[in-house]
This record gives structure tokens, sequence and C-alpha cells, in this order.
């Protein structure tokens, strides 16, 4: 079967909303190109094709603003731009491949493909086991085919999900994928949009899903033309990463249609199963039909069309849960949303660290509120913030919030991007590991953790101008002193950072990595670990100072699963109430209930 005909849809327009159509360059079989662009206070818009002399080829408006043509001149290979008004050529806001980099000219792709997924059904929100991971450090390929190669490891290891770091065409062949400037092509260095669908199609053939990032907040600062066609931005808001886009201002519902309908783009052309939402809370919209209800309504759509599970998944510091409540009830639909503070009440706790936010944690309540309650602060005071900050997530399933020990963030905003590995010990970890695994919320794994990698991740960019590389080295060195650290650190320019970020594979024989796929097995088939509504998860213990022990009870399914967590270095007394429990699984070498913890141990038992 190929993907021949969603490009086909190309000029359909729904009666309720004028403005929706997919943007672009679409290539048929019969050798006939459809050329759509969205330019609606421009007077001209002309093809101009790379290697033709003078040849220029105007489009026609709509009244909607939409620049349209229908040409056999342009074919498969070809390079293109637009010129506007008459002014000197631009690459296409719409394309799917730029094979000289962000100034160069876009290129014509024949982006039929032969899937052979056609029995795949996705993942359900309740089934998801994430592993993050940047394509181009993951391994030594630095490409999709890399990552396919890595496929049984990931699929043996046990994970549903993979989530891949955002592949929009950025600067240069480093970027972690937030300055991505044309959200529709997948960055050259991880080998084009066939690549992609490659490693879709194989990750579907292993079972395992495909969720990506995409940044729909900000565009980055090289390469960005969107100006040149439209209002795509407003000074109405700001972000702290550059113009804000106009998502509520004149002239909204092109811009609004071009990121939906690049949306639609990942989860329908690309059979992505879900998109991860960069920095949704930096998304301003005061309109009364928000764009993130409007994408899940969309979304909705395409997956009763294609029979497959999709899902929107937000990156949101608000603690708010309107995300992720129902659209009946007032919220946007979104299918889950991250919760750093379960991040940060386990780093805090076991590290020590006290810097920055996390001056908001490390006692043992936070941890406890983090495992019962997803977040921390939920109306209660932030000493951080100095204001009462967040809201109750109520009676919203467990599955809905995704909690982590380490991502991309949190390993990479560190000056020396060192992760866990380097400042705890293996028993250390493999208790973090268990507060994650056997929580009741959506985990997700950061690459390499699951076996202690050591190898840093840092932040690694390749502008090519060099005004715009030393920004960067500032705005780093001031993120830095926002937690105190006063050293140098790595330039984000060398190619040297990016090189020490790729995962070294150093898993064989590590019994951390035993740990992790004894953890995510007992997470798939425990009938009381598979429960995610929340009267299904009680804390019993919430520990204290003194005994930093903590105990949770989870039940479903008929079955009652305790899990105690020894928070502290020192050895405790196991509750004698438990002493004739049966034991389902210990991080130490326990082959019966032990009558006394460890330091910084793990051990569930079956009541």
């Amino acid at each position: 079967m190929r993907f021949a005909d969603m490009p086909v849809l190309v000029n359909t327009m729904k009666q309720q909303n004028p403005y929706r159509r997919r943007p672009g360059v679409f290539y048929h079989s019969s050798g006939v190109t459809d050329v759509i662009v969205w330019a609606p206070l421009k007077e001209s818009v002309s093809l101009e094709i790379a290697g033709s002399g003078s040849l220029s080829i105007p489009l026609q408006k709509d009244k909607w603003g939409y620049w349209i043509l229908q040409t056999t001149l342009l074919q498969p290979g070809d390079l293109y731009r637009f010129s506007v008004d008459g002014a000197a050529p631009v690459p296409d806001p719409a394309a799917v491949s730029q094979p000289q980099g962000v100034h160069g000219p876009s290129e014509v792709v024949d982006r039929a493909f032969d899937w052979t997924d056609q029995e795949w059904k996705g993942v359900r929100r309740d089934e998801l086991i994430i592993y993050e991971l940047h394509i181009g450090c993951f391994t030594d390929k630095h490409d999709c085919e890399g990552v396919i190669s890595k496929l049984p490891y990931l699929k043996e290891l046990g994970i549903t999900a993979i989530e891949l770091l955002p592949v929009a065409q950025c600067p240069g062949n480093r970027n972690w994928g937030y300055d991505g400037v044309y959200p529709y092509a997948v960055q050259q260095a991880y080998g084009g949009l066939k690549a992609f669908k490659q490693l879709v199609d194989a990750a579907h053939e292993a079972g395992i899903a495909v969720l990506l990032d995409v940044v729909y907040n900000h565009f980055g600062p090289d390469g960005n033309y969107l100006e040149c066609y439209a209002p795509y931005f407003t000074d109405k808001y700001k972000t702290p990463w550059g113009k804000a886009l106009n998502f509520d201002d004149a002239w909204c519902d092109g811009v609004r249609n071009y990121f939906i309908e690049n949306a639609l783009f990942w989860l329908g052309e690309c059979h992505v199963d879900g998109l991860r939402l960069d920095a949704v809370h930096a998304i301003w919209d005061f309109s009364a039909h928000h764009v993130m209800q409007e994408l899940k309504e969309e979304v909705r759509l395409l997956e009763e069309k294609s029979g497959v599970h999709k899902l929107l998944i937000a990156e949101l510091d608000l603690n708010h849960p309107r995300y992720v409540t129902g659209i009946g009830k007032g919220g946007y639909g979104l299918d889950a949303q991250w919760i750093d503070e379960f991040h940060h009440s386990v780093h805090s706790l076991l590290t020590g660290e006290q810097d920055g936010y996390y001056e908001d944690f490390g006692d043992m309540w936070q941890l406890e509120k983090a495992f019962r309650d997803s977040y921390v602060y939920d109306g209660i005071y932030s000493e951080h913030r100095k204001k009462l900050f967040g809201a109750p997530v109520g009676e919203l399933s467990y599955s809905s919030f995704i909690a982590f020990i380490q991502n991309h963030d949190q390993i990479g905003n560190r000056a020396l991007g060192d992760r866990l590995s380097l400042c705890l010990t293996k028993e250390q970890l493999k208790l973090a590991a268990g507060l994650l695994l056997l929580s009741p919320h959506t985990p997700l794994l950061f690459m390499g953790e699951e076996y202690g990698e050591t190898n840093p991740f840092l932040f690694f960019t390749d502008h090519q101008d060099p005004e715009l590389a030393e920004i960067v080295r500032k705005g780093r060195r001031e993120e830095f002193s926002y937690f105190n650290f006063k050293d140098d650190f790595p330039d984000p320019q060398d190619p040297e950072s990016f090189d020490k970020c790729v995962l070294s594979w150093n898993y064989r024989g590590s019994d951390l990595y035993k740990w992790y796929r004894e953890l995510i097995q007992l997470r798939k088939t425990r009938t009381a670990l598979l429960a995610r509504d929340r009267h299904h998860m009680k804390i019993i213990k919430q520990g204290d100072v003194h005994s930093r022990l903590l105990i949770a009870e989870r039940k479903g399914g008929g079955e009652t699963l305790v899990l105690l967590f020894n928070c502290s270095e020192l050895v405790q007394q196991m509750p004698l109430v438990y002493s004739g429990a049966r034991l389902v699984l210990s991080s130490g070498s326990d082959t019966a209930v032990p009558a006394f913890l460890p330091g910084y141990s793990v051990i569930v038992l079956e009541v």
C-alpha cells in the first residue's frame, strides 16, 4: 500500500473553516504538482524553480489569502523558492525538505511511501512506557537508521513508545531541535522524510509507538522566513525564546491552520502515534476557542477516520489541569501532560540540591505528594515563586500525568549535562527507578538511564552566525548563574559538545539494566499496577525526616501490592504487619520478606 492519497486532500475546504487546508507542495503520480502558500496581505507570489533560468510562474490568490498553482513543471528533486511581492526568493515555509539548510532552496519530494503497518492500531494511554531519545545522540550513526538498529533492544527492555526530540529542520547539523524553522521538514542530518517514515514503520513492526516532540510556541532565530509571507507573529505577547506566534490576533486563522495541519501531517501522513507539545504555557491564545482545543478536535476526527489511537501530550509548568480535562468539562481535552515536580521531588531528596527551583523540594512530604497527587504545588504556597501556586487535579486519571526522574531538559539544562549516574550510588539509582516505574503515573525514561549511562547530555548548537552563537553562550551563562554555577561550561557550538553526548551502550551485564527490565515487566503484568484510578492507590506511611520510609498500597483486579521505599541510607525495620506477606520484588538479593530494609532499597509485597 502506497500512502499517496493525503496530498489529494490539499484543496479540500471544510465549510466551517475556510482556512483549513494543507500548505506546501504536493507531487502526484499523474505528474501534476499542487502548490499552496498562505500570504493574505501580499500582492503577488511567484514560483521560482532553480536551474530554470528566468522562468517564474505566478500563483493565483483566493479570497482567504491562499496562493495556488497546479503545474507539471515542478517535479521530485527540483529545487524551488517563492518570490513574494517581487522580493528576493525565499524558501517554502511548509517545505518537507531543505537539502541545503535553512537558507537554501526547498526541494520537491515524492511523498508516497510503501507502508507495512496496516494492522497497527496504536498504543492506549494506559499502556504507555515512554523512552525519550535524541536521534543524533542515540547511536554513532546519528540518524533514523541508527534508531531502527536499536529497536530490538528497546523491545527487549519493554518500553511501548519512543518519544523523539524535535526533528524539524534547524540551522546546521547539531541541535536539540527546539530551534526549528521548518516544522514540516525532517532534519537532513537524520535522513530526511523517507528515512523518518521508515523509522515509524519499523517501530510499528516492533510493536512500539512513535511520539514526536513538536514546537508550536516559537520559531528558531536563524532561517525563519515566515514574516516574508504573513503575520505569523504578534507583539501582544512575549516568550523566553523569541517572538510569540499569532494564535488570537488579526489573521490568526491562517496561523492556526499552519500548525494544526502540521500536527495532522505528522499524525496522518507520517503515521506518528502522538505529539508532545512543547511548552504549551507559551502558546498565547485568548480566543473563545483555544487552539489546543481546536487541535484536539481535529486529531479526534483523524483518529476516528484512521482507527489508530492518536495522543496529544502537553509540556506545561503551570500545574493547571485544564489542558488534560475533557472538552465537555471545560478543558482542552489533551491526553496527558508532563509533571516536572515528580522529578524535582526525587532529585532534590536524593542529591540534596536546593538551588533554583529545588528550594521547593527535598523533604519526604513533597515526594509523597508527587507520588499520590501528581502536583506537589496544587494551590499551596511556593517559597520559590513567593505565591500560592497550582490547582488540584481532582479525579483525573494517573495516566494523564507523565512522570520522570531524568529527561533532556533536566539533564541538558545542567551546566555540565551530568546525569544521575554521576551523582548517585547504584542503590539510589535503583530506588529512583522504583519510585518512577512503580508509581501509578505514566513513566518516561531518558535514553541510557536504564543502564546508568555516564556520558553527559549537553546543550549543543550549530549556528553559522557568530553573533548568534555568542548570544546562545551568554544565555546559557545567565541560566546557570540562577543555580549558583560559576565555573566554565562546555561551549554549545563546539562539535565536541555534541560528540560527548552520544550513548556509549555499555549496558551488557548492568545490574541496573536488569532492574529496569524487571520493573517494567512487573508494571505490565501485575493487575494492581495496571490500575490508574486514584482510589486504587493510597499512601500508608509518608515517612519523615527521621525514617524517610514511604509505603504505598496499590490495588486492582483483586490484587493488593504494598510498595516500600527506603529513601535513607539507614537500615530500617520491616513493619511487622507485613511479616506474612509474599515477596514479589526486591532491589537487593532478598528471596523472602526481609526483617530489615537496607538503605536506599525497594521492596514489593503481595498481601
